[in-house]
């Protein structure tokens, strides 16, 4: 299988919290990517990298970028001659193309064939997670049916509903929809999802499908993955694996804890992630 971190994001949020910070702390985050943000002992995408390598689990590792970052991010991939850097060419936040026309785009330029494993460049997880247990679950419900699909899920608070794309799932944990955002009382599941999903093979031409559909929609309905995850899962079998918990470093401040688990908390970083 093949996998594609997501990193053509312009971090506008946690941009704004740096500048409006009054400390002065964290002035030296200017600039920087979210995935190339320095968390614990090196970047945040260098522990997907690394964990990656190390499992074997795939063998190409893609980065979707923007016009804005590629220099950066080539500089960090010296280190790393199995990833490549894919620039989608956009320059500002306001004519991005989204997160799923990078799919698309990874998909096309890369020519893949093959099982992809799709990675916000802005997310972590707790020391629960295990490549190796997610990819063993995959083949789980690829048995199943050749179409199946696998995300992550974790129980969010009641008051975080309305914060997130929260799965309704059967007794088999095979998620039956999708809802963006809703309130405690508009759905009894608490099953979170986060931008982690092994697609089957047979799903990625349905990325066109759905480009297609949304060509003339607002950006903010084709941006986001969940978006297509949502349109997927009307179409395609999604099952889920669960794990305790995300980081999620949208702002100042989930930067500043996920930067200090890390440093402080990651029990074995040698295995972390594996």
């Amino acid at each position: 299988m093949k996998a594609v971190i997501l990193a053509a994001g312009y971090g506008t949020r946690l941009l704004r919290d740096i500048e409006n910070d009054l400390t002065g702390n964290f002035k030296h985050l200017r600039g920087i990517a979210k995935p190339l943000l320095p968390v614990g002992p090196c970047a945040l995408i260098s522990l997907w990298v690394q964990a990656l390598t190390k499992t074997g689990c795939v063998d190409a590792i893609y980065v979707v970028t923007n016009d804005l970052y590629h220099e950066a991010f080539l500089q960090w991939a010296q280190e790393f001659p199995n990833v490549k850097i894919i620039n989608d060419g956009t320059t500002k936040n306001e004519n991005r193309h989204g997160a799923v026309a990078c799919l698309q785009l990874t998909v096309k330029l890369c020519d893949v064939d093959d099982h992809l494993l799709v990675i916000g460049g802005d997310t972590l997880f707790k020391e629960d997670f295990s490549l190796g247990k997610f990819t063993e679950r995959f083949l789980e419900v690829q048995n199943k049916d050749k179409e199946s699909n696998l995300v992550l899920s974790y129980q969010c608070k009641d008051e975080e509903t309305s914060k997130y794309g929260i799965l309704e799932l059967d007794e088999d944990l095979k998620v039956q929809c999708m809802k963006e955002k809703p309130l405690p009382n508009e759905t009894s599941s608490r099953n979170a999802c986060p931008c982690f999903y092994l697609l089957s093979k047979t799903s990625l031409p349905l990325l066109d499908t759905f480009l297609i559909e949304k060509k003339n929609a607002p950006i903010e309905e084709r941006d986001a993955p969940g978006n297509f995850l949502s349109w997927l899962i009307l179409r395609r079998p999604v099952y889920i694996q669960r794990i305790f918990g995300r980081f999620d470093v949208g702002n100042l401040a989930s930067y500043i804890e996920c930067d200090k688990y890390f440093k402080d908390r990651l029990k074995n970083p040698t295995v972390y992630l594996m």
